[in-house]
């Protein structure tokens, strides 16, 4: 399976991979420019990395989302849609867009979660330090789809020390199936990610680049941000439970005890 691939890709090519609920789109829209489509079976968060834009739909009409020039500049809003949605969403600004969906059975309640309903916290500690943005978290009425942001500082760790998600065994893990969708805040610059397996069955070390996505159908996944760049990604995430449970690789989990509290992602 391959794991680092284009977004485009992803969304014309989603049956040829391996995952069962998750689907992503990436959109860049022209100021006054406008595209339609349907949630269908699945549930959808519409996060704004920048711009601004305006949606209407089945579902409710919201004239206003978005507020950041770029993922590197402020917190995020996002539009909860559920399915059997039609909706259409027009730029009011130039416009960075990411669509992420889980196939759903459940009908929850349109919602747009703003800036201010955005929980943040630092998480980790030393040159493993990072920022998340709680955006769709267990909590968020929805059925499957969970939604995340983490910055990685220059030179940093995160989803560290290495977690997995791939095993039903609540409360400490679920199944969950990933995508990391890649920012770096200059042209160049770049990040390290692993994805593995145990048994080292899977075993990829990837080089990631500003706009690309990578796969997490299961195993560890730990990500490094180059010296000198500051990396972002979003996560979307859904399985067997609507939980954020997992566990360390044992060989690493140590590294958690010389920063007191934390949690990994």
């Amino acid at each position: 399976m391959q794991l680092l691939i284009q977004p485009e890709v992803f969304t014309n090519r989603v049956a040829n991979f391996a995952f069962e609920l998750l689907g992503f789109e990436a959109r860049r829209l022209a100021s006054g420019e406008e595209f339609s489509s349907q949630t269908a079976e699945s549930e959808l968060g519409l996060v704004v990395l920048g711009g601004r834009c305006a949606v209407e739909s089945s579902a409710g009409h919201w004239p206003r989302i978005g507020a950041r020039a770029s993922v590197f500049e402020g917190l995020p809003y996002t539009l909860y849609l559920p399915i059997s949605t039609a909706f259409t969403v027009r730029a009011e600004t130039d416009c960075d867009l990411a669509l992420c969906y889980a196939r759903a059975e459940e009908s929850h309640p349109a919602r747009l979660v703003t800036p201010e309903q955005v929980e943040v916290e630092i998480r980790g500690g030393g040159n493993a330090t990072r920022r998340i943005h709680h955006i769709l978290g267990p909590a968020f009425p929805a059925h499957r789809l969970l939604v995340c942001e983490v910055f990685t500082p220059s030179g940093n760790w995160s989803s560290y020390p290495p977690h997995k998600h791939d095993v039903h065994s609540p409360p400490g893990e679920v199944d969950l199936e990933e995508i990391y969708y890649y920012r770096v805040d200059r042209p160049e610059g770049f990040a390290i990610q692993k994805v593995y397996t145990a048994d080292r069955r899977l075993d990829e070390t990837l080089t990631v680049r500003d706009g690309e996505l990578v796969l997490v159908p299961e195993g560890y996944h730990p990500v490094v941000a180059a010296p000198g760049y500051n990396v972002y990604y979003l996560n979307a995430l859904a399985g067997s439970a609507r939980s954020m449970a997992a566990s360390d690789d044992p060989a690493y989990a140590w590294v958690r005890q010389t920063w007191g509290k934390g949690n990994s992602i």
